[in-house]
C-alpha cells in the first residue's frame, strides 16, 4: 500500500510544510556534499538515547544532547529515506497546518518530533546508536491526521504482483494500517539492541502525541450569538 495524495484540500497555503520539506531537502544536501564521513556527522548530530537519557556529551558530539533532539529530526539516511518522509508530509500536513494555522503548526511538528525521540530513548536508554529522520515529528502529523480526518479519501498504490492498481482507501485505514505495522515491527525488534535500523518506538511515541494532543493545538473559535 502506497499513498500518493489526498483527497482533502486546504484553505490556506501550506508555508511551513513546504519550508520544512525545503529544509530537510538542504540538509539532506549538505549531509551529502559534505565531503566528511557520514557516520561521523550523524553521530555528531544524531540523537543518541544514552546522551538524552544521562544528558551527558560525548567526544562525537560537539552540541549538547538535547539539541540534537531538534538537529536529529532534519537529518536523513539516504534518499529513500527522505523521499518517504517527505511524500508523507507533503500528503497529510497541508490539512493539520490548515487547521492549526502555522506557527501553531511548527510549534507541533516539533513536539511531535520531540516525544518521538525521547520515546525511542526511554525503550532503549542504553543505546549509543543515533536515531536521524523527520519520521517520528511526522508520525505525529498522521496521528492529527486519523483524528481530524478519519474518512478523507487517501489515493493509494496496490501492488499485486506485477499488477499496480490505484483506488481510495478513507485515511483510518490507510494510516491505522500504517500504525498497525509500526507497534508490529517495534515489538519484533524489541530483542535487536545497539544495531542499525529503524526506531519503530520513535514512530509510534510521535503518532501517539500527535493523536492525543491535537485537540490542544487547535486555535479557540469564537462564539457566534
Amino acid at each position: 500500500m502506497f499513498p500518493y495524495k489526498d483527497d482533502n484540500p486546504s484553505n490556506t497555503f501550506p508555508l511551513v510544510t513546504i519550508a520544512i520539506i525545503v529544509l530537510n531537502i538542504v540538509v539532506f544536501i549538505l549531509q551529502m556534499l559534505s565531503g566528511t564521513d557520514g557516520r561521523q556527522i550523524v553521530y555528531a548530530y544524531g540523537a543518541i538515547p544514552y546522551n538524552i537519557i544521562t544528558m551527558q556529551t560525548s567526544p562525537t558530539q560537539p552540541i549538547h544532547p538535547a539539541l540534537t533532539l531538534f538537529t536529529s529530526m532534519f537529518m536523513h539516511g539516504g534518499l529513500f529515506h527522505i523521499f518517504g518522509n517527505m511524500l508523507y508530509l507533503w500528503i497529510f500536513g497541508n490539512n493539520i497546518e490548515d487547521r492549526l494555522g502555522h506557527f501553531r503548526f511548527i510549534l507541533f511538528y516539533l513536539f511531535c518530533g520531540i516525544a518521538a525521540a525521547v520515546s525511542h530513548a526511554l525503550i532503549a536508554p542504553s543505546s549509543t546508536v543515533p536515531m536521524i529522520g523527520a519520521s517520528g515529528a511526522i508520525s505525529g502529523v498522521l496521528g492529527a491526521y486519523l483524528l481530524l480526518f478519519p474518512y478523507a479519501r487517501i489515493h493509494t498504490l496496490i501492488f499485486l504482483g506485477f499488477f499496480v492498481q490505484t483506488i481510495q482507501i478513507p485515511a483510518l485505514i490507510v494510516i491505522g494500517f500504517w500504525a498497525i505495522i509500526q507497534v508490529v515491527s517495534g515489538l519484533t525488534a524489541q530483542g535487536i539492541r545497539n544495531q542499525g535500523g529503524i526506531a519503530w518506538f520513535a514512530h509510534v511515541g510521535g503518532f501517539i502525541a500527535g493523536l492525543i494532543t491535537i485537540k490542544l493545538w487547535q486555535p479557540r473559535r469564537s462564539k457566534s450569538w
